[in-house]
């Protein structure tokens, strides 16, 4: 079967390899059909290895069809469309043991410890699989799993209807950050971005303001429209260093901050405030299979999110320099989806 080979360092390769056999008792054997890519691929080929343990198998975010079940699941059968998690846990210790999976004292990351989607088959465990509605494309399951990590960050920062909310830098995932917080009914959601396109990609997908810190100050205009009040839930998505002390410049009394976006070195924040604002300052990571996928698959069955965030689907032997290549450039405009079964027709890019 063909597989995305990471070896290193701008060391990728779509070679013939061994299919994977059974599965375990426990564990599903999956067709891949798609797979998105995302900036973890992209470091990884471009400055890595980071997180990747090569030689592996790329792709954390696949959807695909059921051909074997282990002999205990009972769950699934040959036949059912299924869009995989990210993350292996143990389901035994104590962060297993209280719903937070995502911190699992064991914690795999597929396509990074294990092989993952970037292949025709694939062996993913059944726990952390859930069934795709029929309504919902190949190309929308693909982006469950990174909507199920916006999802998450979403529920870490306390967004739910009515709530006011700041998302710092709407590319990649920040633009399920901004659908994510419309689709909780949150009643202010407010788009920050250096890049006019995201703002205006953010603004269709529900933004009801958006700024642009190379024209405006994001934290005057954000003031000024709560009258010197603040946001109830500000969230960082670009890891930029100074934007953490921005967030919480710009929540309000009892506000959360969440900080999404992965700072590459230490960075100061101002601790006074946290503390006699009684702020809430959150890390989030990854997601948990069970509550933020399926809550991520009814949004995108019921919204045109997936068509507004897609930049391009291409084939897998496309995935470096129609892929990779481009996000790691910064040149992507959306979701990059592989077409890993070769069943669909190639569309335009956004750009």
């Amino acid at each position: 079967m063909r597989a995305a080979r990471y070896y290193g360092p701008r060391e990728l390769r779509i070679e013939e390899v061994p299919e994977p056999g059974s599965p375990g008792a426990t564990d599903l054997l999956v067709r891949v059909s798609m797979a998105a890519i995302c900036g973890t691929d992209s470091s990884e080929w471009a400055h890595g290895p980071i997180l990747a343990q090569p030689p592996v198998t790329l792709g954390h975010e696949f959807t695909g069809t059921v051909v074997v079940v282990g002999d205990e699941v009972t769950s699934f059968r040959p036949g059912d469309r299924v869009v995989s998690g990210s993350g292996i846990s143990c389901g035994q210790c104590a962060w297993c043991k209280e719903g937070r999976t995502n911190l699992c004292a064991s914690y795999k990351t597929l396509g990074l410890h294990v092989d993952g989607g970037l292949a025709d088959l694939v062996v993913v465990p059944a726990s952390v699989c859930v069934t795709v509605p029929e309504a919902i494309s190949d190309v929308a399951a693909a982006m469950a799993q990174p909507f199920a990590v916006a999802l998450h960050g979403l529920r870490r920062a306390k967004v739910s209807a009515g709530r006011s909310v700041v998302v710092l830098g709407v590319g990649g995932i920040g633009g399920f950050l901004v659908a994510g917080a419309k689709a909780r009914g949150a009643r202010q959601v407010i788009a920050v971005d250096i890049d006019d396109e995201k703002l205006e990609l953010a603004e269709k997908l529900g933004a009801t303001m958006t700024v642009n810190p190379l024209r405006q100050d994001p934290l005057a205009q954000v003031l000024e429209v709560t009258d010197g009040a603040g946001i109830q839930s500000v969230v960082e998505a670009t890891g930029v260093g100074g934007n953490p002390s921005l967030a919480i410049a710009m929540a309000q009394k009892g506000g959360s901050v969440l900080m999404l976006g992965l700072q590459s070195r230490p960075v100061e924040i101002d601790l006074l405030a946290v503390s006699v604002r009684e702020l809430d300052v959150l890390g989030t990571l990854a997601h948990v299979c069970e509550e933020d996928i399926p809550e991520a698959l009814q949004v995108l069955s019921s919204s045109d999110l997936s068509a507004l965030m897609l930049d391009s689907v291409i084939g897998l032997e496309e995935l470096l320099e129609q892929g990779i290549k481009p996000l790691a450039e910064r040149r992507a405009k959306g979701k990059i989806v592989v077409d890993v079964a070769g069943r669909a027709a190639k569309r335009e890019s956004r750009g």
